[in-house]
């Protein structure tokens, strides 16, 4: 009978152990998760705040083109729509 209890109180030891270890590897999966989000989150956010200031710059470089490029776009969207539109 001790033999038994001992050998009951040893397998929940190294059941307890093992859930630990488990719990441990899961927490570290979590955190390694969350640090590779922040990572990408920041990466994103640089290449957006390099694109907008890229995008600056070759604004004020060629104004007359951008306005003539906006125009453009504007009525080719309207033409679209107002076809999309009597399609219907």
């Amino acid at each position: 009978m001790q033999s038994v209890l001992e050998r009951t109180g040893d397998q929940v030891a190294e059941t307890a152990r093992k859930a630990s270890r488990a719990a441990s590897a899961v927490a570290e999966a979590l955190e390694d998760g969350v640090g590779a989000a922040r990572r990408v989150a920041k990466q994103g956010g640089d290449a957006a705040e390099e694109f907008i200031d890229d995008t600056t710059k070759r604004l004020q470089r060629h104004p007359v083109e951008t306005v003539v490029t906006t125009f453009a776009v504007g009525i080719a969207l309207g033409v679209l729509i107002g076809w999309m539109i009597k399609r219907k």
